[in-house]
């Protein structure tokens, strides 16, 4: 297990160290440039799409309109990123790393409207919705099929094996530490339900965490935001340290800046994903009028989840003062902060509301799976493999230390979002044309742009939904 721990830091290091990081800023300044920086310039429009209605499928309305659907996408953000993610950021890289979750939001939501517009541009029918991703934008795109095929195992692996095990430790840590509950213990009846449901068995438990998980998210969000009000002569401070840690000179010295840029925007990606490609698998199943309206809408999900949840999470921990010292980690941290804030009430809140938000993460994190497992091959005894190591993903990660999921995480989370990168880059040519086509169509007068495959004629042949 050394061996392996060791193994796996080492990748990690030179990947965010040497690659990704590089890649993501890189990509982020480019498509930021080539949109005329689109995430800050079309703020407006992003949250006028919010009340926008749907489009008219087959001459019936859709009853679901654009802002239930940022709601209900904005209920499934909040999660282990934002809870447990932050706090590791901050006891690893510092407070400084929050300053880098900023950056890599402010910019990163550019790279996050690029894919999400090639998700729907590229997206295909099936039975009775739409589905796409990158796998299919590198297939029908790139003509690149076995990119797709390398990116569908990377993000099989990557959610239904490394970001399950890292939701299980968080959900097994958070109940120790409320319940005094063993994580095997805890790890065991995760996993068995896990199972269950995957198999199709029990689904009154989904349709109850579908209720359950956008009011706790709520909740939460009501929660911090009242904490950060209450300690708003306290922010001054806060904002201070921040910034003193993301570019103060003894920082800089010790090698500090660069563990703070590290951990923000690993930390930053795992919870608002932009750039990473695992949004645009949803994104393409949204019914809209044009490709670039899911890209705007994406863009302001990006700046919803680092920009307000992440940061609320992130002065609840600095203005607490807890486990600046190292001494706590992970969900722990965020319990102890908030501890101490309201009470001991919080520590429970934090480990019930983490049960919701993870165990509906690990659900969702074994579909994205095994949607692109279908995208290699239909073959049912693969998919029945899948399932049982998704299993044995969520019981290792209940028993495994909390630094080792993570850099197992990292590891595959940089792959993944490496060949993405590399894909968006190629067409973003494409999302551009797509948000120059929507800005004229505006320009004309026209409330509601419309886009048909033939404004394209290089590539109508590859798109078949427009």
């Amino acid at each position: 297990m050394d061996f392996i721990t060791v193994f796996i830091n080492q990748a990690n290091y030179i990947l965010w160290t040497y690659v990704l990081i590089a890649m993501l800023l890189g990509c982020a300044l480019w498509f930021s440039f080539k949109t005329r920086f689109v995430q800050f310039r079309m703020i407006g429009e992003m949250v006028r799409l919010l009340g926008d209605s749907t489009a008219k499928i087959d001459g019936h309305e859709k009853h679901i309109s654009s802002f239930q659907a940022f709601t209900i996408s904005l209920a499934s953000r909040v999660g282990t990123g934002n809870l447990a993610g932050v706090a590791t950021a901050i006891t690893v890289g510092g407070p400084g790393a929050v300053f880098w979750m900023w950056i890599i939001a402010l910019l990163g939501a550019s790279s996050a409207f690029v894919e999400s517009s090639l998700a729907q541009l590229f997206k295909i029918r099936s039975k009775h919705s739409y589905i796409g991703g990158p796998a299919y934008y590198m297939e029908k795109g790139l003509k690149k099929r076995w990119m797709g095929i390398i990116f569908a195992v990377l993000i099989t692996v990557t959610f239904g094996f490394a970001f399950n095990s890292v939701q299980s430790n968080t959900i097994c840590a958070a109940f120790d530490s409320a319940f005094n509950i063993p994580p095997v213990y805890m790890g065991v009846g995760i996993t068995v339900l896990t199972i269950v449901i995957i198999f199709g068995g029990v689904h009154w438990i989904a349709n109850v965490s579908s209720i359950l998980v956008p009011v706790m998210a709520l909740g939460y969000i009501v929660l911090a935001l009242y904490i950060v009000f209450s300690n708003l002569v306290h922010l001054p401070d806060v904002i201070s340290l921040i910034l003193k840690n993301a570019f103060g000179v003894e920082q800089a010295i010790g090698g500090g800046v660069g563990a703070a840029l590290m951990q923000g925007i690993k930390r930053g990606l795992f919870s608002n994903e932009a750039g990473m490609g695992s949004a645009p698998n949803a994104a393409a199943t949204a019914h809209v009028t044009h490709p670039a309206k899911q890209g705007f809408i994406q863009a302001l999900g990006v700046f919803t989840d680092t920009l307000l949840i992440c940061t609320c999470t992130a002065f609840i921990i600095l203005f607490s003062g807890e486990g600046l010292d190292g001494g706590l980690d992970g969900i722990q941290l965020t319990q102890a902060a908030l501890n101490s804030q309201i009470g001991n009430i919080g520590s429970t809140y934090i480990a019930v509301a983490i049960l919701f938000f993870a165990y509906s993460s690990i659900l969702g994190n074994y579909y994205y799976g095994e949607a692109n497992l279908r995208f290699i091959a239909k073959n049912r005894s693969v998919i029945i493999i899948y399932r049982i190591l998704v299993g044995g993903m969520v019981l290792f990660g209940s028993m495994a230390s909390l630094k080792l999921v993570w850099s197992l995480a990292d590891v595959t989370m940089a792959l993944m979002a490496i060949c993405n990168l590399i894909a968006i880059i190629m067409l973003g040519k494409y999302a551009f044309r797509l948000l120059d086509d929507y800005l004229m169509q505006k320009k004309k007068g026209i409330e509601s742009p419309v886009f048909t495959k033939e404004k394209m004629k290089d590539i109508e042949n590859e798109i078949s939904c427009w």
